[in-house]
């Protein structure tokens, strides 16, 4: 079943940059997708549609077959973005704070936020800094701040953009995992990443943008021989494929 789907999604700027050009696409629970493409190829701009952070010049786009546009509320509470740049998204002044940002927003009681909270910054282990200031904490650490707090609103569907950017080598190991667990959590993951070589091992499917167009959009498998002729880094893969390059065991 699709929980995204866009008809014919367009987005032209102001100064007449068409961004994406007629987008239709169905995202079905449960899927790993990863998104890619050269900079500048749209898939940014693409995923700033999906929770409603850009409005379409033309088409439309749906989540859980209700266009998001007759109600943007309901349809961030179901789509949770983790930005590139965590700092952007930190509100709060202790973790415990932050976290609960989102839950209090959505009026949940006071009860709740706190279960919630708690499981959700148990999640990505980092309930032992709940009383610390997040400015303090870890490049890697701040990113699992933001996912706890897109997971403390119990969405759906969870957006990643660049999530590696600036991180260390074990960061990116602890960060990958927790996508990797949410995932296996039933959560449904859109991906963007220029990175392939860190998350084609667990993807279901690898989306191609390029010139403002999806030009690839199949398995793995399929579309990852052709990636290279749009911009993209094709990854290193030994004798045995893709599964060679599993990360975490």
């Amino acid at each position: 079943m699709a929980i995204i789907e866009t008809k014919n999604l367009t987005h032209t700027f102001a100064d007449g940059t068409t961004a994406i050009k007629d987008i239709n696409i169905n995202i079905n629970e449960g899927e790993f997708v990863i998104i890619s493409g050269s900079n500048g190829s749209g898939k940014t701009v693409f995923i700033r549609h999906i929770n409603g952070l850009l409005y379409p010049t033309k088409g439309e786009v749906s989540v859980d077959g209700k266009p998001i546009k007759k109600n943007i509320f309901e349809a961030r509470k179901k789509i949770g973005m983790i930005f590139q740049d965590s700092d952007s998204q930190i509100v709060g002044q202790t973790v415990w704070e932050d976290a609960a940002f989102g839950p209090e927003n959505l009026g949940f009681p006071i009860e709740k936020i706190n279960e919630i909270v708690e499981k959700s910054l148990t999640a990505m282990n980092i309930l032992e800094y709940k009383n610390q200031n997040p400015h303090v904490l870890s490049g890697g650490q701040k990113k699992r701040l933001a996912i706890a707090g897109v997971l403390s609103m119990d969405p759906k569907v969870l957006i990643f953009d660049e999530p590696f950017t600036g991180l260390d080598y074990p960061s990116v190991l602890l960060f990958l995992k927790s996508i990797i667990d949410l995932h296996k959590n039933n959560h449904t993951i859109i991906l963007v990443t220029h990175d392939l070589e860190k998350v084609l091992a667990y993807a279901t499917r690898l989306v191609i943008f390029h010139n403002g167009k999806i030009v690839e959009d199949g398995s793995v498998l399929d579309v990852i021989n052709r990636c290279e002729q749009y911009g993209v880094r094709m990854p290193l893969i030994g004798n045995t494929g893709i599964a060679e390059m599993t990360w975490i065991k």
